[in-house]
């Protein structure tokens, strides 16, 4: 069966990106979202995100009517589900948003429909999304009843892009597809066929769910080790970044480059998700996350101790996002040593985040202030580099040379 009508569940930093690159290839998408702003902002032809270039294409597949943005479920030929999936208290994933992706579309559902869930996820996640369709249409019949044809065809498959260069990874990276049964993998391939250059590489549901999050606890367990070294650095007063490129020479070595911490709905997350399901085999995987957490505490701790040098202490706080270049905040070990930074009595910060145009509400009834590079230089004497933003490192060495400089980035 051919797809003319695709709709896109959740567009937030992935979901839109998606819709857009796919009603470019001519087919028509339907972007579901629970958003007024969202849905007006797209329907305007803007976007509500940052992301390079993705504003010129929303605009000209709107301008086209390949893309419409809407509050209400519609009926399409595929589903494709990118909504959040946070962790709880207790560290073990959040499938509300799932549930409730799943609950919405569930009534609009035709035999023939296929539904993918791209949403990063626990094992196990596809079923239970499969399981809630199943209750709400008692009428179709799903994989977990029917594997080889069924009404519904159920599949996930995670997206891996990286924000700054989504529209072109969206297109030419390899897809992980797993299918809830072979016939339900088939059908999900010949999908992103319609949009996606690189290989489609097909398996189950639960190791597609898997595969997504070992290559994000892959990079959080080799992030803790540069971090741990950052650390062990300091103590024995070794330049960490000199060291790093000098044992980076060796043809058999990568160490990754220490920061604040690690943030992102993705590697700051999605370890926990394996912890959770598997807690006495997963010890590296949960001692990553552990140093990795604790990192922001050590760096504002850095910035205390400067900033205590100083009777009226003004500290400016460059960066809140939680990677270079774009304004996703979201886990953002930057964000959280500002705020705490904000918090401390006598302390007057400075923020400088050149992508968004004003401090989120965690910052109300402080006395943070989001301000340009040129005012952080005028006013602030401790200088804490958080984000590496393509802005901070044009400034000229000789200005970082003349401040107080905690550069847990490696810019200075």
């Amino acid at each position: 069966m051919e797809f003319k009508t695709i709709s896109v569940v959740g567009l937030g930093y992935i979901g839109l990106p998606t819709a857009a690159v796919i009603a470019s290839r001519g087919l028509q998408v339907i972007g579901l979202d629970v958003s007024e702003h969202a849905v007006k902002t797209i329907n305007e032809g803007n976007v509500h995100i940052v992301e390079p270039d993705l504003d010129i294409v929303v605009r000209s597949v709107v301008n086209s009517g390949n893309l419409k943005a809407t509050l209400t479920a519609e009926k399409a030929d595929a589903f494709m589900v990118a909504v959040p999936t946070p962790f709880k208290d207790d560290y073990k994933a959040d499938l509300s948003y799932i549930e409730s992706a799943a609950k919405t579309i569930a009534p609009v559902l035709e035999k023939g429909n296929l539904v993918i869930l791209e949403s990063t996820s626990p094992v196990g996640a596809t079923e239970e999304m499969a399981k809630w369709l199943a209750e709400a249409r008692p009428d179709l019949s799903f994989p977990q009843q029917n594997a080889s044809n069924p009404d519904i065809n159920i599949a996930h498959c995670p997206e891996r892009v990286l924000p700054g260069h989504v529209l072109r990874e969206l297109v030419e990276n390899d897809r992980v597809i797993g299918g809830m049964s072979p016939a339900c993998s088939e059908r999900a391939v010949a999908l992103y066929k319609t949009f996606v250059k690189g290989e489609c590489l097909i398996t189950n549901a639960r190791t597609a769910e898997m595969a997504k999050l070992t290559e994000n606890s892959f990079r959080d367990v080799n992030i803790a080790f540069a971090n741990e070294l950052s650390l062990i650095c300091d103590k024995l007063d070794i330049n960490v970044w000199e060291l790093i490129k000098l044992a980076n020479r060796h043809p058999r070595v990568n160490i990754l480059n220490p920061g604040p911490g690690v943030g992102g709905h993705c590697i700051a997350v999605d370890p926990w998700f394996i912890v959770s399901s598997a807690p006495e085999e997963a010890k590296l995987i949960k001692q990553a996350r552990l140093v990795n957490d604790a990192k922001p505490e050590y760096v504002f701790n850095q910035i205390i101790k400067e900033a205590d040098e100083f009777k009226r202490p003004v500290v400016a706080c460059f960066g809140l996002a939680f990677k270079a270049d774009i304004d996703d905040l979201r886990e953002s070990p930057a964000l959280d040593i500002a705020v705490k930074l904000a918090k401390q009595e006598g302390l007057e910060v400075l923020v400088v985040e050149p992508n968004i145009d004003a401090l989120p509400n965690v910052f109300e009834g402080t006395n943070a202030k989001l301000v340009s590079v040129e005012q952080a230089f005028e006013e602030a004497k401790v200088m804490a580099i958080l984000v590496d933003h393509s802005e901070f490192k044009n400034v000229d060495a000789e200005k970082w040379a003349a401040k107080v400089v905690i550069d847990s980035r490696g810019i200075v």
